[in-house]
């Protein structure tokens, strides 16, 4: 073989005690090979340079009757290759043959970001690219499909049209997939039935197996792993490079990749904030690029898990960074500044949706940022947050309609047209929990520490209508995640007003999300009703990547997602076993946190990535790999927020036998200071004039 030291193939070879001779040059090779001999012949220059054979090395191959594999050709005999490359972008290799061992036709693979011959001139090739939607296969076939040759059979020889012997290096998936594709390539040079790869090596994996026994410290581990990663990827944004992020950072969320900052730039202190994460895109160096964009969640939802880990780990750093999240977010940022600061308008103690668009107002993201903020609060033993969690929830709840629904999200433009009891007289339903029903728990949270009835009512309102209306609810990218979402809120109604009825909303929930429970800790994704989904399956080979998505393309395909299901759902089967004692549900939280400390991201070569958890995991296969359907978030993406925050928070939880509801009772339930703090408020905000109800 022609190939460097440190090709992956040559490092793979030598992994599986495979013999091999390796010289550095192709026309080397090909001179030294006996005959019949098996050649490999690697694109080692790759991407500047393709492998160039004289003819002379042609008629060597052909005289020799040599077995030859070529990767990124310059020249084939008999056929004539481009000059000019393209790059991978979307498109995924399909197979295009049975004849490789455990793959069949229209399977998928991951090829990331390569630069390929667009020849089309081979036929019947084995593998081809093209932009196709489907998780295992092509759903909807190639006939629809520019695809171009990565894989054929020309002369004798095997043909890539890209770099096929960095597969590792570049993290092409599923793993379990390229090491069939390169025991066909190896078992059809060697007309040899048996060799197999039993070790392929990953550079990004997960920390442990399915069937490994946890260690005893396993969770405090990965605790560490998960918070110090925040630290280590370089997210928090500091002085030295924030003109960096000014001129990468845009209002529409969409044109924010780009490269992490360098290892040799200084980390901030969250008095700055936090970027967003990773983007669902793997280079070709098998690195991620950032999503620099500064979202309201965030902020809060870091300061809750680093102000947690502080506790159980003992790290007054974390605090520090927890408290200065929160600044940056309530008080240095533009995120609660103009009309969210102003006592006149109706969008009153509203949270931005980010730096760049402050003026959308998500419900739902604002949900999770006020719940984040009491439970840092909590955590930091502050009162200096609660005006603006009181401020959060009331100016939430007083722009909610009649029923207890807001709808999606509010442009503040729009908002400062009307005035807040013109919102609030509305009489809008929208059975749509992901979107909805956080804002419920918050309601019920403070109704718990003031007694003020509204609350209460408008919470209970609307969960009736929402629970009556099952199971025709609207969903976003599958109806998991809006079981998921619901179970908080109806634990907490359970906490306040105990009754069979609660619970029976409660257990039905439950026992829809826990039908999908694997044994090993996954929640299987499942699409809703078909009609009521607002980001549906995929519906052709066209539409794939351009709009957000489903993981999945079928109910089956096993894979659980952790950006909108298994990580709200760890945490809220936590609060719903501590509010009814249910042992089924401790057994559920406890085997998902199990299972969540197993498939955290384990990287000895991408330190930004060691201690992540990706949106997605197929849990049969046991490696990163989804339908990358959804534009940015894909399954390799990461989120500071939603992802990351909340399944620190249920490993902590779940670890010290805790959950938030009592956690936060000790800080605020009889805090005479936050209750007369909260009367002041109800009454300045609704104009109510009546005093908060009695406990």
């Amino acid at each position: 073989m022609s190939a460097s030291a440190d090709n992956d193939i040559v490092k793979l070879l030598l992994k599986n005690q495979l013999d091999f001779l390796r010289l550095e040059s192709a026309e080397e090779a090909i001179s030294r090979a006996g005959e019949h001999d098996a050649v490999l012949l690697l694109a080692d220059s790759y991407p500047a340079t393709r492998v160039l054979l004289s003819e002379k090395s042609f008629e060597r191959i052909k005289k020799k009757k040599l077995k030859v594999y070529l990767e990124f050709p310059a020249n084939l005999p008999g056929m004539e290759l481009p000059p000019e490359t393209k790059r991978i972008k979307l498109e995924r290799g399909v197979i295009n043959t049975s004849k490789i061992s455990g793959l069949d036709s229209l399977d998928l693979l991951g090829v990331n970001d390569h630069q390929f011959i667009p020849s089309q001139a081979a036929e019947s090739p084995l593998i081809v690219l093209g932009k196709v939607a489907g998780y295992d296969k092509a759903d909807y076939g190639l006939q629809d499909v520019e695809a171009f040759p990565l894989l054929f059979k020309h002369q004798g020889m095997l043909i890539s049209t890209t770099k096929l012997s960095d597969a590792i290096t570049s993290r092409f998936g599923p793993a379990a997939s390229w090491s069939r594709v390169w025991e066909y390539i190896l078992r059809n040079l060697l007309s040899a039935d048996a060799i197999t790869l039993r070790h392929w090596p990953q550079e990004v994996r997960p920390s442990y197996s399915k069937e490994q026994a946890l260690p005893a410290n396993a969770y405090e581990r990965s605790i560490l792993k998960g918070s110090d990663w925040f630290y280590k990827a370089r997210l928090f944004i500091h002085p030295e490079w924030q003109e960096l992020f000014e001129k990468r950072t845009s209002k529409n969320g969409i044109e924010v990749v780009h490269p992490p900052v360098g290892p040799a730039q200084p980390v901030g202190d969250g008095s700055l904030g936090i970027l967003e994460g990773h983007a669902s895109f793997i280079q070709a160096d098998g690195s991620q690029p950032y999503r620099w964009w500064l979202r309201a969640d965030c902020q809060a939802e870091v300061a809750y898990s680093l102000s947690a880990a502080a506790h159980m780990l003992e790290r007054d750093e974390y605090k520090e960074t927890a408290k200065n999240l929160l600044h940056h977010l309530y008080k240095e940022s533009n995120l609660r500044a103009g009309e969210r600061n102003d006592p006149q308008s109706p969008s009153y103690g509203l949270i931005g949706w980010a730096t760049t668009d402050p003026d959308a107002y998500y419900g739902d993201d604002n949900a999770r940022a006020l719940l984040a903020t009491i439970g840092a609060s909590a955590n930091l033993g502050t009162s200096d947050w609660d005006a603006y969690i009181l401020d959060g929830i009331l100016g939430n709840f007083r722009t909610a309609g009649t029923n207890g629904f807001r709808g999606p999200w509010f442009r503040d433009a729009a908002m400062q047209k009307t005035d807040w009891q013109t919102l609030g007289n509305r009489e809008i339903v929208n059975v749509h929990p992901h979107y909805e029903s956080w804002l419920w728990a918050c309601y019920l949270w403070l109704y718990d520490k003031t007694g003020y009835a509204p609350l209460l009512q408008k919470a209970k309102d609307a969960i009736a209508i929402t629970m009556n209306r099952h199971p025709d609810w609207k969903w976003t990218n599958g109806i998991q995640q809006e079981y998921a979402r619901m179970l908080l809120p109806l634990a907490w109604l359970v906490r306040v007003e105990d009754s069979p009825t609660h619970r029976q909303w409660l257990a039905l929930v439950a026992d829809k999300l826990l039908e999908d429970l694997q044994e090993s800790g996954a929640i299987r994704e499942k699409l809703g009703k078909e009609g009521l989904g607002r980001y549906g399956r995929i519906a052709s080979n066209e539409e794939y990547g351009s709009k957000e998505a489903p993981l999945i393309s079928e109910y089956g395909d096993p894979v659980t997602d952790l950006l909108y299901t298994l990580n709200f759902a760890s945490f809220a089967l936590n609060e719903a076993a501590a509010a009814t004692n249910n042992p089924s549900y401790r057994a559920a939280s406890n085997r998902i946190t199990d299972f969540l400390v197993r498939i955290q991201v384990s990287s000895p070569v991408h330190e930004d990535l060691d201690g992540a958890w990706f949106r997605a995991f197929d849990y049969e296969r046991w490696d990163y790999w989804a339908s990358n359907a959804d534009s940015g978030w894909g399954p390799w993406g990461t989120l500071t927020g939603w992802t990351q925050s909340w399944i620190i928070n249920s490993l902590i939880l779940t670890k010290e036998k805790q959950n938030f509801w009592d956690n936060t009772n000790a800080r605020y339930k009889g805090n005479d200071q936050f209750r007369q703090m909260a009367k002041e408020k109800i009454n300045a905000m609704l104009k109510e004039g009546q005093p908060v109800g009695k406990q």
